[in-house]
């Protein structure tokens, strides 16, 4: 009996409270990729990390998730994906109360590597226990729906959640809004979630993790190396660790018989083209996210506060497109509506290019809730696709497939327009002869670091830093989006081309 001659098994009200539950570490792993964004300039005041420590301190947590995501999807599919909550939820309480007070960035870069790795015990777990909470396709797509939306949204609300935080604490603060999250989980997810495993799952492949960690790692160090020192031995030495670790991943899992992720399962267009458009949504999120939080304080001089309210109604937007599509999509196949939140995202960038240096605040608020429309719709769909494809006891794997895209979509998007717009900055910047040798440098790193430097400077030769620096950033915002509307381009010619033929 096919899924669709099944009779319609309607979840009860504790099913609908458990994803609730559910909705909190989904919340809480998504603002804490975006959190810091807002707390970057405090960060850079107080630690003064490096060009390149500032960017591993956004992107070391997102990096370890995605490298660990399918590992530790498969890992719950064998010992149980509830205790795989529980044990992550414990560990990310933990850790988010010591990178809470991290002395300097490298304290701050290894706490945040451990809440990756608690993070990626989370995630997956999330979302299978969803397909096994909601055995009807319909419901299950609300609830998938309401899930995306709290993930795409967590990720937006992430500046609002720092903003506010940082309008009346110091930048650690944004860490222990963990703690409010994991409680409440630890509390109910045992009354309400029942344990769900894989009956014949397959080794625990520690070799396949470690060739996937390889395959991502490497590849995001290159993009930040090429950005900050250019073409050199180590980044293409880098680039072929990743190439041949990619190579022996592939052929590792397509020689075993039961291995952690099918690898056939990308032949599937369904499969396949819903990754790609997990992955792309949330780079462009994140890409704009990283600079349009800059800018509007950096740039623009308003208070965390008052920066995380002008992105408050791009997430409200968020959150009504992924709901929004849920009937929809009964109308229109997915391949066109998840082709069509890509081309939102291309537009937002194109707006922000066109604009150049008269961007208005305005604009990028408009912007924003261009994407966020495009973006709430597509993570929607790409993900009730992802986890409907594949058999029900292969869905935390299938779940770390997910979050795996969404991760490395984090990292790109801001490893790779992250990086384009340091390069663009620091090629641009006019550094004024008065300054001494290191003030020189921490203002060319980043623009946080120019900004310190001017407020110790004498006012006219401050003002004279701040003007160019501000100059440098916004024309690297330029350059940086019309790469954004290049990638997204290829990317709705990829999706309309794999997700063409595919039906609700």
């Amino acid at each position: 009996m096919t899924a669709t001659e099944q009779p319609r098994v309607v979840a009860t009200t504790k099913q609908w409270l458990a994803l609730v539950v559910l909705m909190l570490p989904t919340l809480l792993v998504s603002i804490d990729n975006t959190v810091l964004s807002f707390a970057l300039p405090s960060i850079a005041r107080d630690l003064r990390p490096s060009a390149i420590a500032q960017l591993w301190i956004v992107d070391v947590y997102p990096l370890v998730l995605a490298a660990l995501l399918v590992g530790m999807g498969n890992l719950g599919d064998r010992v149980g994906r509830r205790r795989m909550l529980l044990i992550g939820g414990s560990g990310f309480g933990v850790v988010s109360v010591l990178a809470a007070f991290a002395p300097d960035a490298a304290w701050l870069i290894v706490a945040r590597i451990f809440l990756g790795i608690f993070g990626a015990m989370l995630m997956p777990s999330t979302l299978s226990l969803l397909r096994s909470l909601f055995l009807d396709r319909r419901q299950r797509r609300l609830a998938i729906a309401i899930w995306a939306a709290g993930f795409s949204a967590g990720s937006a609300i992430g500046p609002l959640v720092g903003g506010v935080l940082l309008e009346y604490f110091w930048w650690g603060s944004v860490f222990l809004v963990a703690v409010p999250f994991l409680l409440p989980l630890l509390v109910f997810a045992p009354l309400l979630i029942q344990e769900s495993k894989d009956p014949s799952p397959g080794p625990f492949d520690v070799g396949s993790i470690v060739l996937s960690i390889f395959t991502l790692g490497p590849a995001v160090y290159a993009i930040k190396v090429l950005a900050t020192e250019g073409i050199g031995v180590l980044p293409v030495g880098l680039l072929v660790v990743t190439v041949l670790s990619g190579v022996f991943f592939v052929r590792r899992l397509l020689a075993q018989a039961n291995p952690m992720l099918d690898m056939k399962l990308f032949r599937v267009p369904s499969f396949s083209g819903a990754v790609l458009v997990n992955l792309v949504s949330v780079f462009s999120l994140l890409g704009l996210l990283f600079f349009l939080t800059q800018h509007l304080q950096l740039v623009v001089g308003l208070s965390p506060f008052n920066a995380a309210l002008a992105l408050t109604p791009g997430i409200i937007v968020i959150i009504l497109a992924g709901l929004g599509v849920v009937p929809l999509v009964r109308f229109v196949r997915p391949g066109f509506l998840m082709a069509g939140g890509l081309l939102l995202s291309l537009l937002a960038y194109g707006s922000i290019a066109l604009a150049g240096g008269d961007a208005t605040v305005l604009s990028f608020i408009v912007a924003f809730c261009v994407l966020g429309a495009g973006i709430g719709s597509a993570e929607t769909l790409s993900n009730d696709l992802i986890i409907s494809t594949v058999p029900a006891d292969k869905a935390g794997a299938a779940s770390g497939v997910s979050e795996t895209a969404y991760e490395l979509g984090a990292v790109l998007g801001t490893a790779v327009l992250g990086s384009i717009l340091t390069a663009s900055y620091r090629s641009s910047i006019d550094i004024p002869e008065a300054l001494t040798t290191a003030d020189a440098t921490a203002a060319r790193e980043t623009l946080g670091g120019a900004v310190e430097v001017a407020s110790t400077l004498p006012q006219g030769l401050g003002a004279e830093l701040l003007e160019s620096a501000r100059d440098a950033f916004d024309s690297g915002i330029v350059t940086t989006s019309w790469v954004a509307v290049g990638l997204m381009a290829v990317a709705i010619t990829i999706a309309l081309v794999t997700l063409r033929s595919v039906r609700s």
